[in-house]
């Protein structure tokens, strides 16, 4: 199949195809005699494998990791687990990240009138010191 047709069987966009080749995350593919890329059904396996990883949040190395493993038939489950597990601690340090970012947001949001008037906590908050003074606006 072309890589129209892999990309549209496996999901992934033909300029990720071509990307995940160029870094060596997929094998270079086959071309047909005018010169075009020809991809298997393992290809567009692959490609999807990718993609489902991706959406999950790996990285690329992770990803390269984890397709090693998953051709290797000596492998074990522990070692696939342990990047698995890896990978959520750094997802729950982002959760907790993004979790306090959004209480300070809410706050700052409940704290602003809304009105017409100048005042803005919201600003304020953002224009405040790291060692929490005020400081005067660029244009004051």
């Amino acid at each position: 199949m072309n890589i129209g047709e892999a990309s549209r069987a496996s999901g992934v966009t033909q300029k990720m195809i071509r990307y995940y080749e160029s870094i060596g995350l997929i094998a270079p593919v086959k071309r047909s005699a005018n010169s075009y890329r020809v991809y298997t059904e393992n290809d567009v396996h692959s490609l999807a494998f990718i993609r489902r990883a991706r959406a999950l949040g790996f990285s690329i190395e992770q990803i390269q990791k984890l397709m090693a493993l998953w051709h290797d038939k000596g492998r074990t489950s522990a070692e696939v687990k342990a990047l698995a597990q890896t990978h959520v601690a750094a997802l729950d340090v982002k959760i907790a990240e993004m979790t306090a970012m959004r209480q300070t947001l809410q706050h700052l949001v409940a704290c602003c009138q809304g009105n017409d008037r100048p005042d803005c906590p919201i600003l304020d908050d953002l224009a405040a010191a790291p060692d929490g003074k005020t400081v005067q606006s660029a244009t004051a």
